[in-house]
């Protein structure tokens, strides 16, 4: 059996969704997809369907009723993606801002490098961000400054959404109990992957904002994470982390 699945959540990705599940199945290693599609009315579930025909095995598909949020639609890829026993589990966006030939760096750090999680991190190695208006950038660089400085975890691209989790992350952290479902989902994430003490690595990548669709961002989002921060660095004062 593959150990190796990708997660992409989407909402209106007609667009893209073709493309990059093509992309994706002809890697080497090879890789699995889970879509994960929140009711999306442009026709995106019925299009992976459709190509679910051909392979079967490797594309899934989970629907959801209604936009439920980014982070709730992954934490439903992990528990799917473990209880398929699979052992590296990535997120990755559906528009091709992640390349998905950078899969193979992310699953190379955790399988022959030691790290239990990959990060692909536009901010590792200078900024590394195509198309985005530079307001946007130095919200997103700062951001990431302003997460090391309240939670001291030493991660350049805290939000980043293009990651490779071992399975032991994903056995180890309390699902059920991650709050946040925007931006502060991913920081959350990492931060408490990096509280259980497991070795992250982050990969440096190019970012290449969307040609295709719409941008799911929002002031919410933003906010989320400006407050979630905080109340991330709080509420892990009054917690043990102790992996299995």
């Amino acid at each position: 059996m593959n150990t190796r699945i990708v997660i992409i959540p989407t909402y209106n990705e007609i667009e893209n969704i073709q493309a990059i599940i093509e992309k994706v199945l002809s890697l080497e290693p090879i890789f699995d997809l889970l879509i994960v599609d929140d009711g999306s009315p442009d026709g995106t579930a019925a299009c992976v369907k459709t190509l679910q025909q051909a392979h079967p095995d490797r594309i899934h598909l989970l629907e959801r009723t209604g936009k439920l949020g980014l982070g709730t639609a992954y934490i439903a890829g992990f528990k799917y993606a473990l209880a398929k026993s699979y052992e590296y589990i990535f997120e990755m966006d559906a528009d091709f801002s992640h390349n998905p030939d950078d899969l193979i760096r992310l699953y190379d750090a955790c399988a022959n490098q030691g790290a239990f999680m990959s990060i692909g991190s536009r901010y590792i190695n200078g900024v590394n961000v195509v198309n985005w208006p530079i307001g946007r950038v130095l919200m997103s660089y700062f951001a990431g400054f302003y997460v090391r400085f309240i939670t001291g975890m030493p991660i350049q691209d805290a939000t980043a959404g293009f990651v490779c989790y071992r399975r032991k992350v994903l056995e180890t952290i309390p699902l059920d109990q991650v709050k946040f479902i925007g931006y502060a989902f991913q920081v959350e994430m990492k931060f408490t992957t990096w509280k259980y003490g497991f070795k992250m690595i982050e990969v440096p990548i190019i970012f290449t904002d969307r040609t295709k669709g719409e941008s799911k961002m929002s002031a919410n989002i933003f906010k989320e994470a400006i407050f979630g921060v905080i109340q991330l660095k709080v509420n892990s004062l009054f917690k043990r982390y102790q992996a299995n």
